[in-house]
């Protein structure tokens, strides 16, 4: 059987896109429509506009502005004939644009006030090119502020003059008002259709930097959430040997008497009663040192609690707390550098992670959860070859511990993706189908081979995966968001995969996953308010700081299309519908 290579797994970044959203960033390749001029006309252009001796001349520079004025004249008598004002604003634009090429910007300035002086202001579409060629002289002068009055100017005469709302947005960029930018480089792509691939890259880099900004001051301000059961009880089974999951607690000893601090904690904990765990490891840490038996365990079950909630501070002081006992269990310490190392890189401090995971290994190095954890973060930073080394050592030290294999099987694929190892994916489509046999109840062996097969376009074995997947868990909302990713891919079957989206919601009203899908989705529907309500509730349920950074780009990038199209007299539908046939055959 061939595997297909060009089909290497998407970024969350990038699924928005597969299915034909209209602010298409981060699309493959396009046809990149380059200007000669700094007034958008290309020189083939240019010469059919212009006539004879008046269009040599415009080849040789002087200088000199006063000298340019007298040599038009003097051509023009040569001619026998007095140039229209329209014609001779053009030939002082010509003069400019001579200018321009030769970085003698000043002078070009000068001459393209001649032609807006000139030229009758009924000439809109040369109105709009004398400002926009102006405003980019100012560009390579640095003086922003023209660059953007010369700009809104060009766009009082044709306000649908991408190339003048592509210069706005980079004056707009140099002085910080990136909303600005954002709404301007919008326009630019919306204009353009989508088409030209220097748009696209620049919006990608704005709509990050935005969502960044907004990101910062989210995780500043957020308010602190109880994921879901499901989220939380896959996060715990990532972890071969916890010692929150290990420990062994004595028998309550008197029937009638309720158990207190970490013993009720660590009950409720077993219970999936999260929302009892805090309270009850406070109780246990606030008590006396003769009252206290679990008073480490406590702190980290609390931590790790803090840790899913995101209240990071207090989950932070908890596992500094244990990490400077220098008396704890070291497995116990071991745990809490390895769960704060989750913590820095939710925060987005990577280098405190990688630190915590050398401190964790030089506690204990025969825990295979050090490895596995570690191989986890190194995948989420596309360090994929070191990333399948500590995958590795975790099976070798854990080789029943079915995520750790099949988290291992994954990394080969992207490995065999990469260098085009065709022999790489037989082997572990073959390793994942043995996964399943030696792991029959284990719901991510069935997901990860639905998620390849998806990935070679072989839909049909992929929904027979899923399929078995849903039978094993049934309220796994992130199954929901994965299959109605496939029924886009393979059907492009947006009812549907709107009904299984909000199904997933049904099941998991905080499944981040599954709103942000669904914002794409009517993204792509042109019901762009509704895309960000969802992408909203996105924000709010993402856990780690380039989650929000994700959300937030997108939430932005609809809200920038509503301002766009808007203020264009646009409609969207059309404009999807015009990208997407733009796109056929590319």
């Amino acid at each position: 059987m061939a595997y297909n290579f060009h089909s290497v797994k998407l970024s969350k970044w990038q699924i928005a896109f597969i299915i034909g959203t209209p602010l298409a960033i981060g699309l493959g390749t396009y046809v990149v429509r380059r200007m000669c001029e700094p007034g958008g006309e290309s020189k083939g252009e240019e010469k059919k506009r212009s006539k004879g001796k008046i269009d040599k001349q415009a080849t040789s520079i002087d200088g000199t502005a006063p000298d340019k004025e007298l040599e038009l004249k003097q051509k023009s008598a040569e001619l026998g004939e007095k140039l229209s004002p329209v014609k001779e604003a053009n030939s002082y634009k010509n003069e400019g644009n001579n200018c321009y090429r030769n970085g003698k910007y000043d002078e070009a300035i000068t001459f393209y006030d001649k032609a807006i002086d000139k030229c009758p202001p009924e000439n809109g579409t040369d109105m709009a090119v004398f400002y926009q060629n102006r405003a980019a002289s100012y560009e390579k002068l640095q003086k922003w502020s023209k660059v953007k009055e010369d700009c809104t100017s060009s766009l009082a005469y044709n306000h649908r003059y991408a190339k003048a709302y592509f210069r706005r947005a980079r004056a707009h960029e140099a002085t910080k008002d990136m909303l600005e930018c954002l709404n301007d480089v919008t326009a630019t792509c919306i204009l353009e259709m989508f088409q030209n691939n220097q748009s696209i890259m620049y919006a990608d880099r704005v709509l990050k930097e935005t969502g960044r900004t907004d990101a910062e001051m989210h995780m500043l301000n957020r308010v602190p959430v109880v994921p879901s059961t499901s989220f939380i009880r896959t996060y715990l089974q990532s972890f071969v040997a916890d010692p929150l999951q290990t420990i062994n607690l004595p028998p309550s000893t008197e029937a009638d008497t309720p158990a207190r601090g970490f013993l009720r904690a660590h009950s409720a904990f077993r219970e999936e009663k999260f929302e009892y765990i805090i309270p009850a490891c406070t109780e246990e840490i606030e008590s006396s040192e003769s009252e206290s038996q679990y008073k480490v365990e406590a702190l980290l079950l609390r931590g790790t609690v803090h840790l899913l909630c995101g209240t990071y501070t207090e989950s932070k002081l908890d596992f500094d707390a244990i990490i400077g006992n220098v008396d704890a269990d070291d497995t116990i310490r071991a745990y809490a550098y390895m769960k704060r190392a989750s913590l820095y890189m939710q925060v987005n401090k990577r280098d405190e992670a990688l630190a915590d995971f050398d401190a964790a290994e030089k506690l204990k190095p025969d825990s295979p959860d050090v490895y596995h954890q570690r191989a986890q973060i190194l995948l989420l930073l596309d360090n994929t070859k070191p990333a399948l080394e500590q995958f590795e050592k975790a099976v070798r030290l854990a080789p029943n511990h079915a995520i750790a294999y099949v988290q291992k099987c994954y990394t080969e694929y992207r490995l065999a993706l990469m260098t085009n190892n065709q022999q790489g994916l037989e082997s572990v489509v073959r390793q994942l189908e043995q996964a399943i046999d030696q792991f029959p109840t284990c719901v991510e062996c069935y997901s990860m081979l639905a998620q390849v097969m998806a990935d070679q376009q072989n839909f049909h074995q992929a929904q027979q995966y899923y399929d078995k997947a849903m039978k094993l868990a049934p309220t796994n909302a992130a199954l929901f968001v994965h299959q109605a990713v496939m029924t886009l891919q393979w059907r492009g079957d947006v009812e549907s995969a709107v009904d299984t989206l909000n199904k997933a919601i049904e099941l998991d009203p905080r499944c981040e996953q599954a709103y942000e899908t669904l914002g794409t989705v009517e993204v792509q529907r042109a019901n762009l308010k509704r895309a960000v309500d969802l992408f909203e509730q996105a924000i709010r349920y993402s856990k780690s700081f380039e989650e929000v950074v994700h959300a937030y780009s997108l939430r932005n990038a609809a809200m920038a299309q509503i301002n766009v199209t808007k203020n264009l007299g646009i409609d969207m539908n059309a404009i999807s519908a015009m990208s997407q046939m733009c796109g056929t055959g590319m």
